[in-house]
């Protein structure tokens, strides 16, 4: 991984910006609560997280990744935006990282993935241990590619053969780990299918 994004993390995010559809509205809906805690799992080169630091200014704002050369962009973007200050990286895997030690606080106050469930091996896994950090009136935000069902078929193979080789694999069962995570934890939960089911947004908010 650290030998393939030693390069392509100088184009990633010119190439991503026509595929990872929904990005942007994720962003849009965080609502942070004025100086919330935001956490992204899988922040790559930072896009997202300038993003948000561009929509909330008075967030305190957290990434986690586990390249140290996507974190090496992430750093170097964060810089030149003025906003490294008010941002704490960290390199740790989704799935076995501890919140206090990676950033001196076990609780967020929103969280989220951007098309990275689909690329993390043991998702279910990272999942859980996110929920684990989701403070009290918390949510838990996720978009990533959904079965593209209302696709021709033709499209769908090809984009799924296409994503194999880079390693991601959209979760056909998203959605229904999701259901019962929410059922398990007394959490609400809502989806939505776009852009003809290319993608899913979600989000699991702890209910009052």
């Amino acid at each position: 991984m650290e030998g393939i994004y030693r390069f392509q993390r100088h184009i990633y995010d010119m190439t991503r910006r026509y595929y990872l559809l929904g990005r942007d509205e994720l962003l849009d809906r965080l609502a942070v609560p004025i100086d919330g805690s935001v956490l992204e799992i899988g922040c790559g080169t930072g896009r997202n997280l300038m993003g948000v630091a561009r929509r909330y200014p008075t967030a305190r704002i957290y990434g986690l990744d586990i390249s140290e050369e996507m974190l090496k962009s992430a750093t170097n973007s964060l810089e030149r935006s003025g906003n490294r200050s008010r941002t704490v990286l960290a390199c740790a895997d989704a799935t076995t990282f501890q919140a206090e030690k990676c950033f001196g606080q076990s609780k967020f106050d929103r969280m989220f993935f951007s098309y990275t469930l689909s690329m993390i091996p043991d998702w279910q896994l990272a999942l859980e241990r996110a929920l684990d950090c989701l403070g009290a009136n918390g949510a838990l935000h996720i978009v990533d590619f959904g079965q593209s069902a209302k696709l021709p078929k033709f499209f769908r193979s090809t984009l799924f053969a296409w994503l194999k080789l880079f390693h991601v694999h959209p979760r056909q069962d998203l959605v229904a780990k999701l259901k019962a995570i929410a059922a398990a934890k007394g959490l609400s939960l809502t989806f939505e299918s776009r852009f003809r089911d290319y993608a899913w947004l979600m989000v699991l908010r702890r209910v009052a």
